[in-house]
C-alpha cells in the first residue's frame, strides 16, 4: 500500500468536509462516515496490491522470455497488470 493509515484518514475526513461544506452530503454521524470511506480506500488499495503481485509472478514465470525480448520489466508489468485487471473486472 503506498498510503499510510494516517494519509488515509486525513484523505477521508477531507472527503467528507468538503462533501459537507458543499452540501452535497448530510451526515448523522461524520465519524462512522470518514470511518466507512477510508475502510474503502483501504480495500480498494489492498485489490491493487493483489493486482501488482499477481502481475510479479506472471512476469518470474516468463522471464526468460522477456530477457530475449526488447522491452522493459516496468512496461511488460503495466501491460500485464492492465490485462489481469481487464480479465478480473477491476478499473485502476
Amino acid at each position: 500500500m503506498r498510503l499510510t493509515a494516517d494519509e488515509i484518514q486525513f484523505i477521508s475526513r477531507k472527503i467528507v468536509k468538503t462533501l459537507v461544506s458543499a452540501e452535497r452530503l448530510e451526515v448523522d454521524d461524520e465519524a462512522r462516515v470518514v470511518e466507512g470511506i477510508a475502510r474503502t480506500i483501504v480495500d480498494e488499495l489492498a485489490v491493487e496490491d493483489r493486482l501488482n503481485d499477481e502481475a510479479r509472478e506472471v512476469l518470474a514465470q516468463h522471464m526468460g522470455q522477456m530477457e530475449r525480448s526488447d522491452i522493459t520489466y516496468s512496461e511488460m508489468f503495466r501491460k500485464v497488470k492492465r490485462e489481469l485487471a481487464k480479465k478480473k473486472g477491476i478499473v485502476l
